[in-house]
């Protein structure tokens, strides 16, 4: 049910019911919020998800700039054109959160002829899950704190942890926070951004209610003076938690600008958590679908080893192709162009470039995955830019194919699906995690370290030598690592592009996610509350009387 892409955008999409008809959902599996989105019931999940599997395609990208790479954009591309080539198909995405889309990102749905509809629904409220994740952490913060003031009989360690509290937005004032008054609760806490919350990461990877439940059971809200963790079945209120979740742990149904059905569900960041959409919702279309489409947040070494390394390990999920997606523009970047040349043709910044895609290209390698690169086209490519790309990859024996997906929508990018799905019959897929989870908590830190970001070796803190002694005292040793690191560079330090010389990865404290089963060490300066820009992207927002917005990118 493929529709024309030459209209506007409130003529051209489907009622839901027709999407879930084209998927093959039953209609009474749909919990509809107006025409255009829906939830989609467990139990249909239930029904379907023992049913043989589709191929999974996975989109990563390099190193993000400010030039643009569009992952996105190519993940709803490559989508439409799997559809224009009658092919079963559907995509799955995170939620976008409000933090981004009114400080420096912007919105998650795609650009020009390859976006995902609602467009603005989705990027704003949605249908609600970010706030019920929100709340769920909060009724918990809010518990232990009552629990402190009315006598702390779990003897608490206050002034070693503090369940914090999150909020979907950018708001760096309230990083770090005060509670005056009473002395049981005073002392230093603050908030983080809702997308870096456990629980949203647990929304992420949990299979039903019954599973959600156990992993709420498990977090690790402190410990007690005496060092014993505590965990959050102490405070009895875990089915409070899930009934605030219950709804929020349906996907969400929506459509491309083509008419193919999307699922976007969950949104946890890459750079402070494990950066993919929930396992319910790439379960489900695997089970409905022969192509399903699915990305990981910011690049190869981040969104995508986290899936490779601890989404598929805990689901038994199989990737069958990664696309790497790159452009000139961020190519000439990360060869040395600034803000003011990145546009400008300059072969010399491209070529050097090149390291860089070829580093991202080796890490997939280590996961032994089948691999195609996609030019994302920019209107100031040329055809000399294009043919430096294409002829590196080729002598590399990388496959490599152009989309116009902005432009051209589906059309634009069928090259790459032709690309995808020939390397899907033809090359060897051998998918393979790069540690093994049994590993002591240095090894697998420092196999990340060095095969993963390039890195010489590890150095820690005191603080971080004696959380891990801690955490694996404890019996947390066997659990993967999902490191929080800056996105913006292969190493620990944001200004640095291209490919880092010698460097060493330097790891200040770890914490463990219990509930969402992971170590999560962090590197460098790494906020788990964002600020905003001196020009946020809400200044660039208007809604005029009739509703009609402009400015939401």
């Amino acid at each position: 049910m493929v529709i024309e892409s030459n209209v506007m955008a409130d003529e051209k999409m489907l009622h839901i019911n027709d999407i879930a008809e084209s998927a093959g959902i039953d209609l009474d599996a749909l919990e509809l919020y107006g025409k255009y989105k829906a939830k989609i019931s467990l139990n249909f999940y239930e029904k379907v998800k023992a049913r043989a599997k589709g191929k999974l395609i996975y989109i990563t990208c390099i190193t993000p700039t400010p030039a643009g790479e569009g992952k996105t954009l190519t993940s709803i591309g490559l989508t439409e054109a799997l559809g224009k080539l009658n092919k079963n198909v559907m995509l799955c995405l995170r939620e976008p959160s409000l933090g981004p889309i009114f400080g420096t990102k912007g919105g998650a749905t795609g650009a020009g002829r390859a976006e995902i509809l609602p467009r603005e629904d989705i990027n704003l409220h949605f249908t609600g899950d970010m706030h019920a994740i929100t709340s769920a952490h909060n009724l918990l913060a809010a518990i232990i704190d009552n629990h402190i003031f009315r006598g702390n009989e779990n003897s608490i360690n206050i002034a070693r942890t503090r369940w914090r509290r999150v909020m979907d937005m950018n708001d760096r004032a309230l990083r770090d926070i005060y509670v005056d008054g009473d002395s049981d609760l005073y002392g230093k806490t603050g908030f983080d951004i809702t997308a870096s919350s456990e629980i949203m990461a647990i929304m992420a990877l949990s299979d039903n209610i019954n599973d959600l439940k156990k992993r709420l059971s498990r977090i690790i809200v402190g410990y007690t003076t005496q060092g014993r963790p505590i965990r959050a079945e102490e405070f009895g209120i875990i089915d409070a938690m899930t009934l605030l979740l219950k709804d929020a742990l349906k996907p969400n149904l929506v459509q491309t600008s083509e008419g193919q059905p999307v699922l976007v569900h969950c949104g946890p960041f890459a750079n402070i958590a494990h950066g993919n959409n929930s396992i319910i919702a790439t379960k489900m279309a695997l089970s409905l679908a022969d192509y399903v489409v699915t990305e990981g947040g910011f690049s190869s070494d981040l969104g995508a080893e986290k899936f490779f390394d601890i989404v598929c390990p805990a689901q038994n999920l199989k990737p069958d192709v990664a696309v790497l997606v790159c452009s000139v523009r961020a190519l000439n970047m990360h060869g040395g162009a600034t803000k003011k040349e990145y546009t400008q043709k300059n072969l010399h910044y491209l070529d050097k470039g090149l390291a860089h895609l070829q580093a991202h290209i080796d890490i997939l390698k280590k996961f032994k995955l089948p691999i195609v690169v996609a030019i994302n086209k920019f209107d100031t490519d040329t055809e000399e830019e294009i043919n430096l790309i294409e002829g590196y990859c080729r002598s590399k024996g990388v496959r490599i194919a152009v989309s116009r997906a902005f432009s051209e929508g589906g059309c634009g990018a069928v090259p790459l699906a032709k690309e995808v799905i020939d390397s899907l019959e033809r090359d060897i897929n051998q998918f393979t995690a790069i540690y093994d989870h049994n590993l002591p908590v240095y090894n697998k830190i420092e196999i990340l370290a060095k095969k993963i970001y390039g890195a010489r070796g590890v150095e820690y803190t005191p603080g971080a030598i004696k959380d891990i002694e801690d955490l694996t005292y404890c019996g947390f040793g066997n659990l993967p690592i999902c490191m929080a690191k800056t996105q913006f560079s292969l190493s620990d330090n944001s200004s640095i592009k291209g490919v880092p010389g010698e460097w060493v990865l330097n790891i200040r404290q770890l914490k463990v996610s219990n509930g969402a089963g992971f170590i999560v060490p962090y590197s460098g300066n790494i906020m788990l509350m964002p600020g905003l820009p001196k020009k946020p992207s809400a200044l660039n927002i208007s809604i005029d009387s009739l509703g009609n917005v402009t400015g939401l990118k």
